[in-house]
């Protein structure tokens, strides 16, 4: 298994907690379309014209699988550039997932379908297909620069961005950092302690 997808199922504030500053998230307004979508794959950037799906199209013809598509369209929002034809033409290719600085659109049924798609937002206009943007290439998403090869992972808080040369750090520490949470929650449980018994916090008060 590629180390992508080790980082599913660990928590994304796990994650962070063991990034630089504590900090590796996009703006809040990145939010998965329900609550439970999960994803983390490998970053196939994709740069749109506003309005246009043209490079998606392509985009989707040289993803890998694993990949999750990070769709720079500018912060469009008055058109939904992704929807239930591209979710299903994704998952037959094996593709993880998609992030979106815009518009998705056939929300009911990409949640139906399950696949994990997270966007600033949700709106039925169409888009044209006419201008070729860039794959593969930086992107700057909600303040995250984004490279090809960075593994995304997103949950119900968001989603992260973890740049590729620090992926088995970070997963090394994450992993601790999950398991350590897991015995604070048995403590809290079966000891009664509270999170400043646990944190040593008392000296602080």
């Amino acid at each position: 298994m590629d180390i992508a997808g080790e980082f599913l199922g660990i928590p994304t504030g796990n994650i962070c907690d063991m990034m630089d500053n504590r900090e590796g998230a996009m703006d809040e307004a990145m939010k998965p379309l329900h609550h439970s979508f999960r994803l983390a794959g490998r970053a196939l950037t994709v740069e749109c014209f506003p309005g246009d799906n043209l490079t998606i199209h392509k985009a989707i013809t040289v993803a890998k699988p694993g990949d999750v598509l990070v769709i720079d369209c500018k912060g469009y929002m008055k058109a939904g550039v992704f929807g239930e034809i591209f979710a299903s033409s994704c998952r037959k290719r094996g593709i993880a997932g998609a992030v979106i600085n815009g518009c998705c659109r056939d929300k009911h049924d990409l949640i139906e379908m399950n696949f994990p798609v997270f966007a600033l937002g949700v709106n039925p206009n169409g888009t044209v297909k006419e201008r070729l943007g860039k794959i593969n290439e930086p992107v700057l998403i909600c303040g995250r620069m984004v490279r090809a090869c960075d593994i995304i992972v997103g949950d119900a808080d968001g989603v992260i961005v973890i740049p590729s040369e620090n992926a088995e750090e970070i997963l090394k520490k994450s992993t601790v950092k999950k398991e350590k949470e897991a015995e604070w929650l048995r403590l809290i449980e079966e000891k009664n302690l509270t999170t400043a018994d646990l944190l040593n916090l008392y000296e602080k008060f």
